[in-house]
């Protein structure tokens, strides 16, 4: 895959999770992050610019060929899409014995109500 097509999959991903997650709204990613950026942590903002930055280098800049750190690009596509599936995932509810404590309260009521 050529970095034009990296750089082009791994936006288009972005954005629809933070469309997704978070109602983002905006031509491009720099648009959609500004649309949200007080729900984001300022770290996920920074990887994200970061990210759009590059893309549009790659994009428009006919002197701009390769990603001069593709691995960073990676890491940091990797860290915000990580970030921002988290945010679209629903809460995790853990039950740790509540049936428990209900069946207890339910027969304490049940003893005190008959003995009333």
């Amino acid at each position: 895959m050529s970095d034009i097509e990296l750089a082009i999959t791994r936006v288009k991903a972005l954005e629809s999770l933070l469309e997704q997650a978070l109602g983002a709204t905006g031509k491009g990613l720099h648009e959609k992050v500004t649309s949200v950026q007080d729900k984001l942590s300022p770290a996920l903002v920074k990887k994200l610019r970061f990210v759009a930055t590059i893309r549009n280098k790659i994009v428009h800049e006919s002197d701009y060929q390769q990603i001069d750190d593709r691995d960073g690009f990676l890491r940091a596509c990797d860290e915000a899409e990580a970030e921002l599936r988290a945010m679209c995932a629903p809460p995790r509810v853990i039950n740790k014995g509540c049936f428990g404590l209900v069946l207890i309260v339910m027969g304490i009521a049940v003893a005190v109500w008959r003995l009333a």
